[in-house]
């Protein structure tokens, strides 16, 4: 179910109970785009103004396919983590208090691949496919958290509902 490994939280070793990482080719979407945007800048280095977008736009890829490469879901002993990476920029924290409900679920077209929000169905913190785990806080909003283990996100956030 999950891989273990302890990480300092506070100062302290904590061993999360839950760590899954889903990896995705979506970067390879974006990667390759990147590539011959800096490519362009390469052949076009005579033409300044086409060659500063082109090396621009570049960068700009292959920066957003380093934050998409996987999506980390982990314990973090009062919360869940959930992370894109491996280049930390996009990320969310969900306390297990603020939980009410938790069951695995299928996202649909409207709520896509990434990090949105849909009027009406909440949150969706996705990288791939249509597997997802539906939350319901005690705010009374929807938080949708894609991964390819939702049987086993759902039984743990069950259990750490439960345990309250």
């Amino acid at each position: 179910m999950a891989r273990h490994a302890e990480s300092p939280l506070f100062g302290f070793p904590h061993t999360p109970a839950y760590d899954h990482t889903q990896h995705a080719p979506l970067y390879l979407l974006i990667l390759l785009p990147g590539f011959i945007s800096l490519g362009m800048a390469v052949a076009f280095a005579p033409m300044r103004e086409v060659a500063l977008v082109s090396l621009v736009s570049g960068i700009g890829l292959l920066v957003i396919a380093s934050t998409v490469h996987h999506l980390r879901i982990v314990d973090e002993d009062a919360m869940l983590a959930i992370r894109y990476g491996p280049l930390p920029l996009l990320r969310k924290r969900i306390r297990y208090a603020d939980i009410q409900t938790a069951e695995a679920d299928r996202t649909s077209l409207i709520d896509g691949w990434g990090i949105h929000y849909v009027p009406a169905r909440g949150w969706t913190y996705n990288l791939w496919g249509l597997d997802c785990v539906r939350c319901r806080l005690t705010n009374g909003r929807t938080i949708r958290i894609g991964t390819d283990d939702p049987s086993g996100l759902a039984e743990f956030l069950q259990q750490r509902i439960s345990q309250g």
